[in-house]
């Protein structure tokens, strides 16, 4: 420095501080993110329009979606057998579902309904109401006793299993960034995954606070050589919480994966 050049204290102040600040907008962390391993493809119905999918037992349970078209399904894994199935009346358009105890609970889109059935039989119990629409619906944590249902927008409902009543509610965001079209869930490990509607993208979402612990990018899962419409889009996750087997599949799909996330090389 010219030693005829005097700096007023403020600003050697701010320049000393500079660097620092630079630096930690240069390393600041950012969401981690996530590649795949398919372990397994198997045979899955093309013309089931996956809305929900969950694994129990030894066996998918699978709920489809369009006018006409919807049902509940259970599946035999290694084959895409249809073992079981029960069709949804031709106005409602099926959405997630869920099993609790010896029930599941399915969801339907825009009618503000939703049925609960005798996980054996598939016989309908009941009828339920809600408010908005109907998208995702997952089971929580073992003995909670609490469904994680989404809607499409960046908000996550939390209902009592045992009465469907809403308990409370929590919106998903990635750092300030709120994210919205919060479609298929499923609870794995303590993490809520939802795929996000008309992406090739997995959410991994804290059940508590709505922060998105990591994003799975699944592009490129399903073969180029099946020319999918707009609407066939990654849509289904299961979790075999006995053996750690992660499902994921697509609506109108022609294959099912069993897959592994894995870390993406750093950048």
């Amino acid at each position: 420095m010219h030693p005829n050049l005097r700096l007023h204290p403020t600003l050697l102040l701010l320049l000393a501080a500079l660097p620092l600040s630079v630096a930690a907008q240069t390393h600041k962390p950012s969401t981690p993110e996530f590649t795949f391993k398919v372990i397994h493809a198997y045979p899955h119905d093309p013309q089931a329009f996956t809305q929900g999918l969950l694994y129990h037992d030894g066996f998918l349970y699978e709920g489809t979606g369009l006018h006409g078209r919807s049902s509940l399904r259970k599946v035999r894994l290694e084959t895409g057998e249809v073992l079981q199935k029960i069709d949804l009346p031709e106005e409602f358009f099926g959405e997630g579902i869920a099993f609790h105890k010896n029930e599941i609970i399915q969801l339907t889109w825009l009618s503000h309904t939703g049925f609960v059935y005798d996980a054996a039989e598939f016989h309908l119990l009941r009828q339920f109401s809600y408010q908005g629409e109907g998208w995702g619906l997952a089971t929580g944590a073992p003995g909670t006793s609490e469904l994680f249902l989404s809607d499409g927008t960046p908000e996550i409902r939390v209902l009592d299993a045992n009465t469907l009543a809403e308990k409370r509610r929590f919106t998903v965001r990635d750092g300030g960034k709120t994210i919205d079209q919060l479609n298929e869930l499923e609870f794995v490990e303590g993490e809520l995954f939802a795929n996000i509607w008309q992406t090739d993208k997995i959410a991994r979402i804290n059940p508590q606070t709505g922060k998105v612990l990591g994003w799975i990018d699944l592009k490129g899962l399903l073969s180029p050589m099946y020319n999918l419409e707009p609407g066939e889009v990654l849509n289904g996750i299961a979790y075999d919480p006995i053996h750690k087997r992660l499902f994921v599949t697509g609506k109108l799909w022609p294959n099912l994966f069993e897959i592994r996330p894995i870390p993406k090389p750093s950048k």
